[in-house]
């Protein structure tokens, strides 16, 4: 079985973070520390660890916050010279602690030190995440200067999207991503989402996937709220865009695709409604929980045009009440040549994950073509 995720900061860890710190400041008591952290760190989950460790920190290091960010930064490892060509990416899964410092997921909680103990010294705690990010990711700790320093942070991360490094550059989208997953919300962001439209303007063409990744997940957020503002920028950005920005503004696209809006449909294209027949066939009326349904989808072109067709599928799951609740995913585009008959087939697994309870009952499989329903066929779950 594979260790739990929780685990990833441990005993270890807190015995790492002691050494480097006490390295550095060497008035830094290492046993208190340990102490702190280690109460009752075995029964809390992830984020709550990190939680704990910060807590830990604010027993044991200044309580003058611009002395105690200089001693966390000190103990942060040493970055090498980049290369050209790096995939900071990949470079992730090398952030890790090492003799020269502390890397990885235990600056998790160096993060939310500074997020607790310095919003009151927002200039000094942003230099500080400037350099945890470049280690980690500051995207969770930077979240509460939005809110209590809206101006001085957008304006700190609008200059850094101009930063050498990457992981600076990706924490200016990613941080301010309006519904960051784990992340504290920003409302006002949800709301308004324009103060950050320039700054997806500049990193919408980064030279790194790894940042313009986080910008098509930026404005998959804002996609979710303000719909009509991702089809102006498609109106205004998609027009003779080189093929990473194409790339990235079908990612940021793929919620209101999925949900067939007019608008961005049109935009890629997508708004032709299909010529023809659909036929939906499943390989069982019965399927246990645990197993697989085989979809197969047979599209029968009756247009003299070539079809450009956006192929979702959605799965209408019981919900407790009897009810239906339809989940979309992701299916594939087919390029449909005039009179041809494609057969297309997908397996989709109906296995237990913790963001679904299922129920038994009659579902429903129902196949969208360019978002409109075309054919469905029904199975009974069986736990």
């Amino acid at each position: 079985m594979a260790e739990a995720f929780k685990n990833l900061i441990n005993a270890d860890v807190v015995q790492q973070v002691g050494q480097h710190l006490h390295r550095v400041w060497p008035h830094f008591d290492q046993k208190a520390f340990r102490q702190w952290a280690l109460i009752g760190l075995d029964d809390l989950e992830f984020k709550a660890r990190a939680q704990h460790l910060s807590q830990a920190l604010a027993h044991t290091l200044p309580s003058d916050f611009s002395q105690a960010a200089d001693i966390l930064e000190r103990s942060l490892k040493l970055i090498p010279p980049v290369p050209a060509d790096h995939d900071p990416d990949q470079e992730l899964g090398s952030l890790q602690t090492d003799d020269t410092g502390l890397g990885g997921w235990a600056l998790w909680a160096f993060g939310e030190y500074v997020a607790k103990q310095g919003i009151d010294h927002p200039e000094r705690a942003l230099q500080a995440l400037h350099a945890i990010t470049q280690r980690f990711t500051a995207e969770f700790a930077i979240r509460p200067f939005i809110v209590a320093h809206p101006a001085l942070t957008l304006a700190t991360i609008n200059q850094w999207a101009h930063d050498p490094s990457a992981h600076v550059r990706r924490l200016a989208s990613e941080g301010s991503r309006p519904r960051l997953p784990w992340g504290l919300r920003l409302q006002t962001l949800v709301q308004d989402p324009r103060p950050t439209l320039g700054l997806l303007q500049k990193l919408q063409d980064d030279p790194s996937e790894y940042v313009r990744r986080s910008v098509a997940n930026h404005l998959n957020d804002i996609a979710k709220d303000h719909p009509e503002l991702i089809v102006e920028w498609l109106q205004t950005h998609l027009p003779d865009a080189p093929a990473t920005r194409k790339r990235l503004l079908r990612h940021a696209c793929r919620t209101l695709i999925k949900n067939g809006h007019p608008g961005v449909m049109a935009a890629w294209g997508l708004g032709t409604p299909f010529s023809g027949q659909a036929q939906l066939m499943l390989n069982t009326q019965q399927v246990q929980l645990g197993e697989s349904l085989t979809l197969t989808v047979t599209l029968q072109s009756n247009s003299r045009q070539i079809q450009t067709l956006e192929l979702d599928y959605r799965v209408h799951h019981v919900k407790a009440n009897g009810e239906l609740s339809p989940k979309t995913f992701k299916g594939k585009q087919i390029t449909l040549q005039p009179g041809q008959t494609l057969v297309w087939s997908k397996q989709h697994p109906i296995k237990p994950i913790t963001t679904r309870r299922y129920y038994p009952g009659v579902h429903r499989v129902e196949i969208q073509l360019n978002g409109q329903s075309h054919a469905q066929a029904d199975f009974d779950l069986i736990l």
